[in-house]
C-alpha cells in the first residue's frame, strides 16, 4: 500500500490472521490518525467450524492434537452451546495469539515448544447464527457454517475452540472471511489488483461521517476549532464528533470537555487542508 499510494504514512485498523480473507481497513496519510477510533469497532466473520478435531492453531493451519467422532452430535446440540457462547462472555484467547507474555508474542513461545497461560478476559459477542450443518469425512467430522458480530478484541477461532470443547468432541477453523469491520463492509473493499489499477480510497471527509456523529460549525466556529479553541458543547455528550466546515470539509474531532466542545484531533490547522 505505501508503494501504491506512494508515501511511507501507512496504517491498518488490525490484521486478519493468516488463513483469514476480507475486510481490512487501511489508513493514508491524515486518515491515519482515524485508525485508532477504528480499531476498537465492532467486527462481523463469516466462518466454518469443524467439529471432532482440535488443533494446535484452532484453525485449519495447525496440526491435530485431538478430537473425537462428532456422529452423535445433534444440531440441537450445536445451537443450544452456540447460544451459551453469544452475549457477554469470558474468553480465554487462542494460545498461537499475537498477546504478549512476558515480552514475547504467545504464537512465537507456543510454536517453539512452550506453554502459555493467557486469562480469560471479557468480550461480547452480539451475533452468533448457526445457517448450515453437514457431516464430513464418511460423518465422523461435522462443518458449521455461522455468522459472528462481535466485540474487538474476540477470537473466532476460540469460538471454535470452546464450542467443540462444549460439545465434547473438539474444533477449529476451516473457513474464515471478515466482512464487516464497524461502518465498513465487504462490498466496499476492493483487492490489490484492483487498487494498483486504480486507487480507489474512501475520502477523509467521508470516513469522518461514517465514524462519528456530525456536528455541522459555522465558519467562525470553524476558524475556532482550526486553531485548537474551544467552542460550545456538542449535542452528543460521551463521544468524539467529526466536526465539519461549511464547505463539507473534516476540521477536527471534537468531544465535550469542561462544559465546552475541544479538539481531540485537528484535520485541517488554521482552516486549511
Amino acid at each position: 500500500m505505501r508503494r501504491l499510494a506512494g508515501t511511507r504514512k501507512v496504517g491498518h485498523a488490525g490484521t486478519l490472521d493468516p488463513m483469514a480473507t476480507g475486510v481490512l481497513v487501511i489508513g493514508i496519510n491524515r486518515a491515519t490518525r482515524l485508525l485508532t477510533f477504528i480499531v476498537g469497532t465492532s467486527k462481523t466473520y463469516t466462518a466454518t467450524i469443524r467439529l471432532g478435531q482440535s488443533t494446535l492453531t484452532d484453525d485449519a493451519e495447525g496440526e491435530v492434537t485431538g478430537g473425537s467422532i462428532a456422529a452423535a452430535v445433534t444440531e440441537e446440540d450445536i445451537r443450544t452451546e452456540v447460544a451459551r457462547l453469544t452475549g457477554e462472555i469470558q474468553q480465554v484467547p487462542s494460545s498461537v495469539s499475537a498477546i504478549k507474555v512476558k515480552g514475547e508474542r504467545s504464537y512465537a513461545r507456543v510454536r517453539a515448544g512452550g506453554e502459555v497461560d493467557l486469562p480469560a478476559r471479557p468480550v461480547t459477542v452480539h451475533r452468533f447464527d448457526v445457517h448450515g450443518i453437514r457431516r464430513v469425512s464418511n460423518g465422523r467430522l461435522q462443518d458449521v457454517d455461522v455468522t459472528v458480530e462481535c466485540s474487538s478484541g474476540t477470537y473466532i477461532r476460540a469460538l471454535a475452540r470452546d464450542l467443540g470443547e462444549a460439545l465434547g468432541v473438539g474444533g477449529h477453523l476451516t473457513v474464515l472471511r471478515r466482512t464487516q469491520v464497524g461502518p465498513y463492509s465487504i462490498g466496499q473493499a476492493r483487492t490489490l489488483e484492483q487498487l494498483a489499477a486504480e486507487l480507489d480510497v474512501l475520502p477523509l471527509d467521508d470516513a469522518g461521517r461514517s465514524l462519528f456523529p456530525v456536528r455541522e460549525l459555522s465558519e467562525a466556529e470553524a476558524a475556532d476549532v482550526s486553531h485548537g479553541r474551544k467552542i460550545g458543547p456538542n449535542d452528543e455528550p460521551d463521544v468524539p464528533v467529526a466536526a465539519f466546515a461549511p464547505d463539507g470539509t473534516l476540521v477536527a474531532l471534537l468531544e465535550n470537555r469542561g462544559g465546552a466542545a475541544r479538539t481531540v484531533l485537528v484535520f485541517a490547522p488554521g482552516g486549511q487542508e
